[in-house]
This record gives structure tokens, C-alpha cells and sequence, in this order.
């Protein structure tokens, strides 16, 4: 049986390493957000809680691994539920709030990743790179407390659907009858999907979303503004964000929405988000078409939908790859090298000193200058991210994605938006790369590299980036907690590794 990224050789399976993948995330999260850290032995830091008062050991840092509390007859080791119900009386003490919805999210992610561990067992993996890089994702956002939950349904319904599982399907086609068509952009590729019969247009859909919105559509199946056509011929193969799946035959993708909380949100396409896209996206296409080097935009060029169910059968089209690529170059998920996937050209760099500065010069100039002379606030994290490699694995060039999460000066203050960009460039995205790839080559300190990239870009905000002692971490385990709006980011100081002396400690949750 293979072995997984992040378990030792010879691991136990099941449940200790269900346990093992979902504890990482939310360690980080309680670690960054709450705890204290206190001295304690090499090798296995020891925090306070401050709301109980208790104390917590792990092995690691930048993956917290073998929680134990501290007893009157020694340390106690906590299996996954243990720490559950540890957090929420922390938090419960540490906000005075309750929460029982995030707790059971918490249990319904350490679930969801032991049914993908099974069917990964089972599952052929898809022999591209790019797509392995995609569907490589067990452990998820390494700083949420509950990255792999689907929203508690039976993994039966889910599991088909599951990017960690290898899943492909064919896309379930529905006819719209024309007067119920609501479109804006460019949707072409849509109709090439497949055939609708005269008087309707075709309407693809994800065979998930129909089974969890299907009950609300029954009138207009009935009336004929909606019809069955089957599927389609090709299969499409989910991403890491789930609701956005490729299909390689046609080089496109399409984004979905998904009626079910995926970290911290429901996945919709929400109306507010979908009427401000054409703008944001020509924003940023234009952005980062504008940056020296390669860098490439993939533009989200229109969407189309019903009238009668807007947000539920919304699909967004979405540019393929082929044409955006440099010849001969390969894109990968920038979070898929932070995890580990077969073939990954992070853990096999002869020269890992030489790899990281092409990743910086890859990833950071076109995200600084869209932010500095097109005052654009790419969401440049690592599920937003595709890094390009050449044939011997070094980065070539950075593709950027996902004009949902796009941010516009005028609409959100400058400092607003160089934090936000800091947020997700460096400390989401950078920080965790810098961290895997230290840890995969022992001695190299990436930090003097990524000072030198980020002083190089002439704006008070490097600058002032460079001397700063903290930077912006997000607080998901408490925003969560407290039921603050997924997109009401918060932030908690981190020590900053760029700023001063070369850092030996690369994880942003120290």
C-alpha cells in the first residue's frame, strides 16, 4: 500500500492517519491564533492555552504532529477527537462564545479525509502532472481548522466528485429554454459541449450540485424551461477547488456552484460576485498581461445561467491552459509542491537555491506590478496560483486565476489591499513554499532570496514590507468561531522573515 506525503513508512492506516492529516490544520490554526508558546524540550515546542490554562506539546512546527496535554501524571497524547473537544473549550473560555456547528466540521473533515485515504487506495491517479498537482491535496489549507469538510453529507454522495479521490465524470447537460437565458461575456465554448434543441440553449451542470439543488427545480422541469439532455461525451477532472473542474479534451474550464461549506464559505456563484466579474477580470487580464516576463492571466470570460435559479445553475467558463503556456512548459499547483505529489520538481531540485529564485522571479514581479501600476490586488494564494516548469523542472512562469477573489484600489483602500496581497503572496504562499522546500533540502535558508526579489520592486510598500517586524496572518479558527463573514478577513501579527536578519524557522505559525 503507498505511502502518503507527510506519514511516516510503516504508519498506521485508518483512523491514526486520518487523525495525523486532519490534527496538522487545526494545530496550526490553534498554535497561531491562540496559544502561547512556553519553554520546553528541543524538538517539542510547548504552548499555554491561555483560556484554560493549560499546556500543549507537538512534534514540529511547520506540521504540528502528536499533540499531548499536559496532566498532574505527565503528557497525555490526544487523538484527533480529543483535540476537538480541547479547542472548543478553549475557544469557548478564550471568545465566551459557543459554537457546536464548528466543532462538528472539525469531526466531519478528519472523516472526509479517512474516505479519501480509502479511495485513493482504490483510485488510479491521472498520469499528467498537472492534474496529479491538482487532485494531490489530503491535508488542504494548512491553516483552517476544518480544510477537508463537505458540509457533513454521507461520502457516498461526495466521494464521485472528490479531486483528492482522482475523480473525472462527464458534466450532466441541461436545455434553458432561451427566455430564461441570463448571460454576460463570452460563453461560446459552452454551446460546443454538446446539442440543444431549437428554442433552448445548453446549459452544462455539475452532477453534485443537481443532487444537493435538484428539489428546487422540479416547476421548471415540469413547465419545459428546463430539460434532461444527458451527458457529456468527455469527462472533466476536478480541481483543487472542487466546483472548478478541467476538461483537457476541450483545454476549458468551468466553475460551478456548490451548495455546501468548503472552509469558509458557502460555494456559490453569488449574484453580487458574478456582476462584478467582467470588470475585475478585464482588470487583472490587463494587469498581468501588462508585467514583464510570462506571466499569463486566465481570464474567467463570461457566465451563463437561469433566471428562475441564478446562483444555483450558474456556471462560469473559465480559460484553458494550452494557449497561455510557454512551449514546452508544464503548470503545476503551486499548493500541490507545498504537498507533495509523484514527480514534483520541489522535492527532486538538484540546485534548490537556484530553483527557489526562479520561483520568485516566476511568482512575485507580476502580483507587485499589477498591485503598483494597475492597482490590482490579485488573490495570488496557493489555490490561485499555477507554476510553469521547464523539461528539467525549473519555474518559467506563473499563471494566476480566479477574478472572484480579485481586489480593485478604488473599491478597497490601498492599505487594504497591500495587506490582503501580502497575506496571500507571502505569507499563505510564499511562506509555505519557502517551508517545504527547506525542510526537503536541509541548509538552505530561502529567506536572503525572497528579500532580494521583494527589494528589487521600488514601492513604499516593499520597503516599509522589508523593515516590518510582523505580517498579516489570518485568523480563520477564530473567524469561524465567533460566525464573522467568510470575507471579513482578520489578521494576528506573525514574525516576519523578511525583515532583518536571515530567519531559521520558516513556518509562519511559530
Amino acid at each position: 500500500m503507498r505511502t502518503w506525503p507527510g506519514l511516516a513508512p510503516g504508519a498506521p492506516r485508518a483512523g491514526a492517519a486520518a487523525d495525523a492529516y486532519a490534527s496538522a490544520p487545526l494545530l496550526n490554526c490553534l498554535l497561531r491564533e491562540v496559544a502561547r508558546p512556553v519553554p520546553g524540550e528541543a524538538g517539542r515546542p510547548v504552548y499555554r492555552l491561555p483560556g484554560t490554562g493549560r499546556l500543549l506539546r507537538v512534534r514540529g512546527t511547520r506540521r504540528p504532529a502528536d499533540p499531548e496535554l499536559g496532566t498532574a501524571d505527565g503528557w497525555r497524547r490526544l487523538g484527533h477527537a480529543d483535540l476537538v473537544a480541547l479547542v472548543a473549550e478553549e475557544l469557548l473560555r478564550h471568545t465566551g462564545l459557543p459554537n457546536r456547528e464548528l466543532p462538528a466540521e472539525m469531526t466531519d473533515s478528519r472523516d472526509t479525509v479517512a474516505a479519501l485515504l480509502g479511495a485513493r487506495a482504490r483510485a488510479t491517479p491521472p498520469e499528467d502532472r498537472y492534474l496529479c498537482s491538482e487532485q494531490s491535496l489530503i491535508t488542504g489549507h494548512p491553516h483552517h481548522p476544518a480544510p477537508k469538510s463537505r458540509g457533513g453529507r454521507p461520502a457516498a454522495t461526495w466521494l464521485p466528485y472528490a479531486p483528492e479521490a482522482h475523480a473525472r465524470f462527464p458534466l450532466v447537460l441541461l436545455g434553458l429554454r432561451e427566455d430564461a437565458v441570463v448571460e454576460d461575456g463570452d460563453t461560446t465554448a459552452l454551446d460546443a459541449l454538446g446539442t440543444a434543441p431549437p428554442g433552448y440553449r445548453l446549459l452544462p451542470a455539475h452532477p453534485w450540485q443537481l443532487d444537493l439543488v435538484g428539489h428546487r427545480l422540479a416547476a421548471a422541469f415540469a413547465d419545459g424551461r428546463l430539460v434532461r439532455l444527458g451527458t457529456t461525451t468527455s469527462e472533466v477532472w476536478p480541481t483543487a477547488a472542487i466546483r472548478t473542474l478541467y476538461a483537457p479534451q476541450e483545454d476549458l474550464f468551468v466553475k460551478f456552484s456548490l451548495d455546501v461549506r468548503i472552509t469558509n464559505d458557502i460555494r456559490r456563484l453569488w449574484r453580487h460576485d458574478l456582476l462584478r466579474l467582467r470588470r475585475a477580470d478585464r482588470a487583472a487580464a490587463h494587469a498581468v498581461g501588462s508585467a514583464r516576463g510570462p506571466s499569463a492571466w486566465l481570464s474567467d470570460r463570461g457566465y451563463r445561467t437561469a433566471a428562475f435559479a441564478f446562483e444555483e445553475l450558474a456556471v462560469l467558463v473559465r480559460d484553458g491552459l494550452r494557449d497561455r503556456l510557454l512551449p514546452g512548459a508544464t503548470p503545476l499547483l503551486a499548493a500541490g509542491l507545498v504537498e507533495g505529489f509523484p514527480g514534483s520538481p520541489l522535492f527532486a531540485a538538484p540546485d534548490p537555491a537556484a530553483w527557489w529564485e526562479a520561483y520568485l522571479a516566476a511568482v512575485v514581479p507580476p502580483a507587485l506590478t499589477a498591485f503598483a501600476d494597475h492597482g490590482v490586488v490579485l488573490e495570488a494564494h496557493l489555490q490561485n496560483t499555477l507554476v510553469a516548469v521547464d523539461a528539467g523542472g525549473t519555474p518559467v512562469q506563473a499563471l494566476f486565476r480566479d477574478a472572484e477573489g480579485v481586489k480593485l484600489l478604488p473599491d478597497v483602500g490601498r492599505a487594504a489591499g497591500w495587506q490582503r496581497l501580502v497575506y496571500c503572496l507571502v505569507v499563505n504562499h510564499l511562506t509555505e513554499v519557502a517551508g517545504a522546500l527547506a525542510e526537503h533540502h536541509p541548509g538552505l535558508d530561502p529567506w536572503p532570496a525572497a528579500r532580494r526579489e521583494f527589494a528589487r520592486h521600488r514601492l513604499p510598500e516593499t520597503a516599509a514590507l522589508l523593515a516590518a517586524p510582523t505580517l498579516p496572518g489570518k485568523t480563520n479558527l477564530l473567524l469561524r468561531w465567533t460566525g464573522a463573514d467568510g470575507a471579513d478577513a482578520r489578521y494576528r501579527p506573525l514574525p516576519n522573515p523578511l525583515a532583518g536578519p536571515p530567519h531559521r524557522d520558516t513556518d509562519p505559525g511559530a
